[in-house]
């Protein structure tokens, strides 16, 4: 071809004497050469190499979006496996298309080509969003003991009380949005996961939500 096309990823790990030493061929860049590069922490990059860089800002991919390659994928590779499994994977992958691809690899590997919403949080170690909507009830109801020992049986599975809190925390915050119908577009599960939220939103008050979602961040 007519160019020369030069890929640094995580270019923010140069040292200063790189970054100093490339500063000198973008002041003068030949003709034919181009220069992209890739970073998660634009802030670390001198600024006189920014000054020098058209910057096109990338954001993470949708939950929904994941979910619906996913299944093409699953569909391709014939694998089944359930939707609300793929739901998991998404929010696992954090917006990463390409951890979602390995994620989802990872699972078919240790599970086959039937998969389960079970077999998915066995192996990436997440809490059953059962528990969330278990416990909420229970704290509408102010049943202590029970909370307790639904609790203690969290703790007795591995998971650390840190871990619980967030997912708790993330349940309220689903739970509020989904009060509204201007912002339960918000809410990024599946369809009838999504309709238990809405029936458990309205046995809440608002009230009720923000208080628990200041102790959870507390």
């Amino acid at each position: 071809g007519s160019y020369s096309v030069y890929i640094i990823d995580e270019v923010h790990m140069l040292s200063s004497q790189a970054f100093n030493a490339f500063l000198k061929t973008l002041e003068e860049p030949p003709r034919h050469a181009l220069f992209i590069l890739a970073t998660t922490e634009k802030h670390k990059i001198i600024p006189t190499i920014l000054s020098r860089c058209q910057i096109f800002d990338f954001n993470r991919i949708k939950v929904g979006d994941i979910v619906s390659h996913l299944d093409y994928v699953a569909k391709e590779e014939r694998v089944q496996i359930e939707h609300n499994a793929l739901n998991v994977i998404a929010s696992k992958a954090d917006g990463a298309m390409r951890d979602a691809l390995s994620i989802f690899d990872q699972i078919v590997s240790f599970s086959g080509r039937e998969i389960s919403y079970q077999d998915v949080i066995s192996n990436l170690n997440v809490l059953d969003y059962e528990y969330y909507f278990k416990l909420t009830d229970l704290f509408l109801r102010n049943e202590v003991a029970e909370t307790l020992l639904v609790f203690n049986e969290i703790l007795n599975k591995g998971f650390e009380g840190q871990h619980f809190i967030g997912g708790l925390a993330s349940h309220f915050r689903d739970l509020l949005v989904s009060r509204d119908a201007v912002t339960v577009q918000l809410l990024e599960v599946g369809g009838d996961i999504r309709e238990r939220y809405k029936a458990q939103a309205a046995n809440c008050d608002p009230a009720f939500l923000m208080e628990a979602l200041r102790l959870s961040n507390e």
